[in-house]
């Protein structure tokens, strides 16, 4: 209220001091008027015309109004070129020139005024640099799927050619084509299917549906899951929780999609290491850690792993069966959880956290 007011407050003692300065002046003007008129007599002659046919209040009113204006207009001067300054700053955020910052000069309206104009240019920029972010992420992700689509497209048609144009010795040699362009044709269809995931998870196409889960019951069930793949890598996967029951709200079936992944991905890239350990915490929050005793990720590679058909060099290919799209979707369900994933490694172990918030 204070700098609602003072602008008002300005107004009214630029008003009070013009008016007071513009009488002051008219009585000084007075005062020489008559001194000078004793000794001239040309203006004695000419201040008794005017008194005779105008008068001397009308005058003397006259003059204190062009004096009123000239004190005010000069008083608030610097307050108009300031108004001048946000006009003109505002004209070129209008044309676009979104980097320019209007200097508070003055804790009164104006000053608001610019803070305020500051504060929409800025976030107007962040808005407009956002929006271009999200147009180049769509034209990147475009470019990936249709690389990513296309290699085992070429692949499939290569083979279906070869087939067609009966290039073929025997049965035995038509069956191992017909089984390439299969297994191709499988990996495309989990791609596309990865693909669907990751674009309704990252562009709001889904409503959790959060309910009270147990986290490891949840994470006993996935393992047992898991079981017949875990003993053909010949490893084994055991449960370290802190207590029996640790709870988290979560959406049960998408959380399952990000653990079934860090499962998937420490049995895939970790059988070196014999054996996977998830330990399930609770402090302010609900902390559950899949490890693997592997080869470790490079630390070049780390920052990038959950960015989509982010795959690391040599082990982690299309080939192993990576999408480069999973740890993505993983990313994004856990964010609309509220929660954060995050990985690190090192020569020892292979580490992949997903905090969510605890429910009590």
């Amino acid at each position: 209220m204070r700098l609602q007011r003072s602008i008002r407050w300005k107004i009214l003692f630029l008003v009070i001091t013009s008016l007071f300065a513009s009488l002051i002046s008219v009585f000084i003007l007075i005062l020489v008027a008559l001194y000078l008129s004793s000794h001239i007599s040309l203006l004695y002659r000419i201040l008794q015309l005017l008194d005779l046919t105008i008068g001397a209040v009308p005058i003397s009113i006259l003059f204190g109004i062009i004096l009123f204006l000239i004190y005010f207009f000069a008083f608030s001067q610097r307050s108009i070129s300031y108004l001048e300054e946000i006009s003109h700053n505002l004209e070129k955020i209008s044309q676009g020139e979104l980097d320019i910052k209007i200097p508070i000069r003055a804790e009164d309206e104006f000053g608001v005024l610019a803070d305020n104009i500051n504060q929409m240019a800025s976030k107007l920029r962040v808005s407009m640099e956002e929006e271009r972010n999200a147009e180049r992420t769509k034209s990147d992700l475009v470019t990936s799927v249709s690389h990513d689509l296309r290699t085992p497209l070429t692949s499939i048609l290569g083979y279906l050619e070869l087939i067609v144009n009966d290039r073929y010795k025997d049965e035995v040699e038509l069956r191992y084509y017909v089984d390439i362009a299969h297994n191709k044709a499988l990996s495309l269809k989990s791609l596309i299917d990865e693909l669907f995931e990751f674009t309704r998870v990252s562009y709001g196409g889904i409503r959790l549906n959060l309910q009270k889960v147990n986290m490891v019951e949840l994470m006993e069930q996935l393992v047992e899951e898991f079981v017949p793949l875990l003993q053909e890598a010949d490893m084994v996967c055991k449960i370290n929780p802190v207590k029996k029951e640790i709870y988290a709200r979560i959406d049960g079936s998408m959380m399952v999609r990000v653990f079934e992944n860090l499962i998937m991905n420490a049995i895939r890239y970790g059988k070196d290491g014999k054996f996977i350990n998830i330990e399930i915490k609770e402090e302010t929050y609900v902390s559950i850690q899949v490890k693997n005793y592997g080869e470790p990720i490079p630390s070049k590679d780390l920052p990038h792993l959950f960015e989509r058909f982010y795959r690391v060099e040599k082990s982690r290919t299309a080939e192993t069966g990576g999408t480069g799209l999973g740890l993505a979707i993983a990313k994004n369900i856990v964010e609309l959880h509220k929660g954060n994933i995050s990985a690190y490694s090192s020569h020892e172990e292979t580490v992949f956290e997903v905090i969510l918030e605890k429910e009590e």
